[in-house]
């Protein structure tokens, strides 16, 4: 039906239908306001979802990565047990390897995971079921300390193990690069007979340090007759043993220089060394050995320590180049045997001693100097001809020694007092007149220099003055003290130079101080010690003077 015109419906219903639009219109706002809020809302419960989505994915990675290392680990667990061998030979091309599997020897393949060629003998490597090096581990740190006895050039060493049992060792790469010596300790594998690696021992290797001497002849004074003793015997036939042989001459095997403390036995030894490395090929070997420092307590360590000695002695000389083998208070070590005056030790070290000296023989350029306070304790059989069979007492010094001992010690260059420069015209007279001050207090004999009074068992009595105790340390320790005092005068007073007076002050200061020191001993020991000889001296008293004359 065709609508009826506008102006012909009823007002009412116009007014109804006007209503009802604006009532839709309304509705319509509200709808598109809910919506908006919803899709708020389910944008925000998107993003809560997708997150924890992502920490769901990730913690499925996770416990995805857990279980495959679990199960790597239980693929582990099933594996048959892997075994450690040590490796003795290689052959690269075959890619086989000999090795040692407690105490067994085996012939193993290389694995394509290993480098045939790394592998070298000691290398510690992994096997699996099939007997095939899989991997090389790090070598053990641990393992048994031996001592080389013998090397030979195949490789091997003899070795005194446990209990002082010989064995026949292998080495490995480590030490097959550098050869271990006689008398050097080893960590060794006595279950597969090689030797792993070398240990250092201090105390031995600081007993054979092996010097080069910087002390000529020149520095040592008022020994001038000892020194010439001691090249004749010495250095003649190191520089001249064609003449020798020709004279059908046997070289000495050792010195022994013996006298009282501090008179320059050990720089005596020293030059011998330094001479002899300038007569020829310009370098020696010193091996500086103090007898107390050698003594171990332990059974036999003595004796291995003295083979040690020798060892490097052969080691050294085998080259050509000459060595000292210089032993300082011997009479600590190689005692009277019987004597009672030590212990049971001397009955295994002077038997060694003399083993190692009569082995010389077969060298050519090694020499043993011995030094001694006391060479009446020294066993009689090192001292035979043969062995120590050159001995040469080196004295305190008299007027004339002293005065070169002291030349040694004042020169010219050191600074001088300008009083005494002028008073005697130039340094060299100033040094002169210091040195005869020195020799003046110290020889002239008087009451003020009565150090000890010595009573014999003969009944004899003995006054030793300052002039018989006098050493070529103490004047060395006058002048030091007289250097010492200029110094101290210099910074305090400025006063330059070194005087008469501190000198003089130097020279009591030193007497002084060593007047006491005799009554702390037994009366002949120190004698004897003191250079004197004779009957025995069964008491002893220090003399208290005035030392200031």
């Amino acid at each position: 039906m065709d609508e009826e015109p506008a102006e012909h419906k009823d007002p009412v219903e116009q007014t109804l239908t006007g209503v009802s639009r604006d009532q839709s219109a309304q509705g319509n706002s509200q709808s598109g306001e809910d919506v908006t809020d919803r899709l708020r809302e389910l944008s925000e419960h998107a993003g809560v979802l997708s997150r924890k989505n992502t920490h769901l994915a990730n913690a499925l990675r996770a416990a995805r990565q857990e279980l495959a290392a679990l199960h790597e680990d239980i693929k582990a667990l099933q594996l048959p047990p892997l075994a450690h061998a040590t490796v003795l030979d290689v052959d690269p091309g075959a890619r086989t390897a000999d090795v040692s599997i407690a105490g067994r020897r085996h012939r193993v393949g290389v694995g394509p995971a290993v480098v045939s060629s790394s592998l070298h003998a000691g290398d510690d490597v992994v096997l699996n079921e099939h007997l095939v090096i899989t991997a090389t581990c790090p070598s053990p740190r641990f393992g048994e300390v031996v001592t080389v006895k013998e090397t030979y050039d195949d490789g091997t060493v003899l070795v005194l193990a446990r209990h002082d049992e010989e064995q026949v060792l292998s080495l490995s790469e480590t030490l097959s690069d550098h050869r271990p010596r006689v008398g050097d300790a080893l960590v060794a594998d006595l279950a597969v007979r090689m030797a792993l690696r070398p240990v250092v021992r201090s105390e031995v290797e600081e007993l054979v340090l092996e010097e080069v001497p910087d002390v000529g002849y020149g520095d040592i004074g008022g020994l001038g007759e000892q020194i010439e003793l001691i090249r004749d015997a010495v250095e003649l036939p190191f520089l001249h043993p064609d003449l020798y042989r020709e004279h059908r001459l046997t070289p000495p095997r050792g010195v022994l220089l013996y006298g009282p403390p501090g008179c320059g036995k050990t720089l005596i030894a020293k030059a011998v060394a330094a001479s002899l490395g300038a007569g020829g090929r310009g370098e020696a070997y010193f091996l500086n050995i103090k007898g107390p420092q050698l003594l171990d307590k332990y059974v036999g360590e003595t004796e291995r320590r003295i083979r040690v000695i020798f060892a490097r002695a052969r080691e050294k000389a085998a080259t050509g180049v000459p060595v000292v083998v210089f032993f300082d208070e011997m009479d600590s070590l190689f005692r009277t045997r019987g004597s009672g005056r030590s212990s049971d030790v001397e009955t295994t070290v002077v038997p060694q001693m003399l083993a190692e000296i009569d082995g010389v023989d077969e060298l050519d350029n090694v020499v043993v100097i011995g030094a001694t306070n006391r060479e009446d304790m020294i066993d009689p059989a090192i001292l035979r001809p043969g062995r120590l069979d050159v001995k040469i007492r080196i004295g305190r010094p008299d007027r004339r020694g002293a005065a070169e001992i002291l030349a040694t010690y004042l020169t010219p260059d050191l600074p001088i007092s300008e009083e005494l420069m002028v008073a005697h015209g130039d340094a060299q007279s100033a040094v002169d007149a210091l040195i005869e001050q020195v020799i003046e207090a110290l020889y002239t004999r008087r009451r003020a220099t009565e150090m000890v009074e010595l009573t014999r068992s003969d009944g004899q009595v003995e006054i030793l003055h300052v002039a018989d105790l006098v050493s070529g340390a103490m004047l060395a320790n006058i002048v030091d003290r007289a250097k010492k005092a200029a110094v101290k005068d210099l910074v305090t007073s400025g006063r330059r130079g070194l005087t008469q007076e501190h000198l003089h002050r130097a020279v009591i200061e030193e007497i002084m101080e060593n007047e006491g020191l005799p009554a702390t001993v037994h009366p002949d020991d120190w004698a004897r010690v003191s250079g004197r000889r004779g009957t025995p001296v069964v008491s002893m008293s220090v003399l208290q003077r005035s030392r200031e004359e």
